[in-house]
């Protein structure tokens, strides 16, 4: 190997190391912190998973819900799923709306996912990551929110909501905004 193309192949892997070291800073400065319980949740419009329109979060103000965030590769999302499916049935009637947001999938995968589950609860899609990373801050899925009828956030869950240090807050959420 020349000299010269030696200098040049060394010169190449330094401007990837420091463009991925730039890529790491640039994502730790620009990285959202999760919103707190007690404060106001963020509001967003996102498209419907399946299907036409949007839904907004401002549009849900006066019923509870709960938020939450997945994505169709995640094991334990794949566990909740089914414990989120029977809370809807057993809570849309007393006033709470269930909205799944998908986070990072193709919108194929996404539907399988919702399909294979049979969820019948709102689901959205967050293909540019602004409400998911951007203004919930979330870093690993699955994350649960639980906002009251006043658009405050009563619970924060990240994690399965089925793991035992989260189950018991899930239902007692629940009763808060039911």
């Amino acid at each position: 190997m020349s000299a010269r193309l030696k200098l040049g192949a060394q010169l190449l892997a330094l401007a990837c190391v420091a463009g991925l070291l730039a890529l790491l800073v640039w994502k730790l400065t620009h990285q959202h912190d999760a919103p707190k319980v007690g404060s106001q949740a963020p509001s967003f419009t996102l498209n419907r998973l399946e299907g036409t329109g949007k839904i907004s979060l401002a549009s849900l103000r006066g019923d509870g819900i709960v938020l939450n965030f997945w994505a169709s590769w995640c094991g334990p999302c794949k566990g909740e799923a089914a414990v989120l499916q029977r809370e809807w049935t057993q809570y849309h009637d007393r006033g709470v709306i269930f909205i799944g947001v998908d986070y990072h999938d193709l919108s194929s995968d996404a539907q399988r996912f919702v399909a294979a589950h049979r969820l019948t609860f709102p689901m959205l899609e967050d293909g540019s990551g602004s409400v998911t990373t951007g203004r919930y801050g979330v870093s690993k899925v699955p994350e649960t929110y639980v906002i009251d009828r006043n658009g405050t956030i009563v619970a924060h869950l990240a994690g399965p909501i089925t793991a035992p240090a989260f189950a018991a807050q899930f239902r007692a959420a629940l009763k808060k905004v039911a």
